[in-house]
């Protein structure tokens, strides 16, 4: 399955389950449906994955904890805020350098529409960790 394809169904899926259960609740609990629903589409998700990784020799078993990995491709990153602010852009880009991922999707379950809580990263995009504007 290609990066877009994963991340259209991604979102679809995201969209069904803002629409049936509404924001403000727990990510975790929107985290465990959009599991549950992309698996039952076929998809590989690993889920709070932790990701080993190493900085000049430094060994991090537990220093990095996904949210949601789609087909080994597509780290998805989830919250329940009312609005995202700079850190949340940063730590998806940060996902994203470290595993050496292409996209990522941002997505935010606190907004009144799930349109206006998504944001799709792409590693090495010049100025992706701006957030995008609304103007």
């Amino acid at each position: 399955m290609e990066i877009n394809d994963i991340t259209d169904v991604v979102i679809r899926e995201c969209i069904q389950i803002h629409k049936k259960m509404g924001p403000g609740l727990l990510e975790s609990v929107y985290e465990r449906i959009l599991e549950r629903r992309l698996l039952l589409l076929g998809l590989k998700v690993d889920r709070q994955k932790m990701v080993r990784f190493e900085y000049e020799g430094l060994v991090f078993e537990d220093g990095l904890r996904l949210d949601l990995l789609v087909e080994d491709k597509v780290i998805v990153e989830l919250k329940s805020v009312e609005v995202f602010h700079r850190v949340h852009y940063k730590q998806l880009l940060s996902y994203l350098r470290l595993l050496d991922k292409k996209v990522g999707l941002l997505i935010n379950f606190g907004q009144e529409t799930l349109r206006d809580g998504l944001v799709r990263m792409v590693n090495d995009y010049e100025g992706s960790t701006k957030p995008p504007s609304r103007g």
